[in-house]
């Protein structure tokens, strides 16, 4: 399964769900305030900004957003919320993609960075990141916390939500520290919906090396947008990196 193929036309119609879901103000809210507050008074790139989940209610904040998304159906699902002289986008690949200007903020949210299914160009976004920051600048990563202690010997699929309508469940590949989430939605028909995206899964400690070979050192990780404690029983966490050298070649 290719990004492209994944992010298509249908994909891009039925992703945005206003008030519920990921869209919900409970999750979206404290996302867009904290965003902000890093932000300041500089300006703020989204690698994979999709339709705009977060981008628009950021920019209507003040902070001018400039995004890079590799697919167009998504860009295109943003153009019927704001133009292009409100919020940029370069089409391209998150991990080599150049946007003009220098930011004091990068950030990619949603689990996203994990769409990119090898190390090395999980390390190239990272890398990314700091080419497009200033000194000093930040680079945020919301990500998922990989939950294999609840593998059992043989074992390869874990159901991480169950509920009227919907199963969310997770296989994994160990081995190659992949992952492919299978989303079924359902109703009282025989037929049920799948949605199924690849990912590789990245432990905490592994994110923080790729940060420091990219000249970065981690400045706070939390479990959540609001400042929650980061614990061993956090399934994510909101981690903001601060540029501080150059990248180790």
């Amino acid at each position: 399964m290719r990004q492209e193929e994944i992010w298509d036309a249908e994909t891009a119609r039925r992703y945005d769900t206003p008030g519920t879901g990921m869209f919900a103000p409970e999750v979206l809210g404290p996302a867009v305030d904290r965003l902000a507050e890093l932000a300041g008074d500089g300006r703020a790139l989204e690698f994979a900004i999709g339709t705009g989940r977060v981008a628009v209610p950021l920019a209507e904040c003040g902070v001018p957003v400039t995004g890079i998304e590799l697919s167009r159906p998504m860009i295109e699902q943003l153009r019927t919320k704001v133009d292009e002289a409100t919020i940029p986008v370069v089409v391209g690949d998150m991990a080599t993609a150049v946007a003009p200007g220098e930011y004091a903020l990068v950030y990619l949210v949603y689990n996203t960075i994990s769409n990119l299914l090898t190390q090395a160009e999980q390390v190239a976004c990272f890398r990314n990141a700091a080419r497009h920051l200033t000194s000093g600048g930040r680079f945020v990563i919301e990500l998922w916390v990989p939950e294999l202690r609840k593998l059992p010997p043989g074992q390869q699929a874990v159901v991480w939500q169950s509920e009227p309508g919907y199963i969310g469940l997770d296989t994994y590949d160990v081995l190659r520290q992949h992952v492919v989430s299978h989303h079924f939605h359902f109703d009282e028909s025989e037929q049920a919906k799948l949605f199924r995206s690849p990912h590789r899964y990245i432990w905490p400690a592994e994110l923080d090396l790729m940060g420091q070979l990219a000249g970065f050192e981690l400045e706070s990780r939390h479990a959540d947008w609001t400042g929650t404690e980061f614990t061993a029983e956090s399934r994510s966490h909101v981690s903001v990196y601060r540029r501080t050298s150059s990248p180790v070649i």
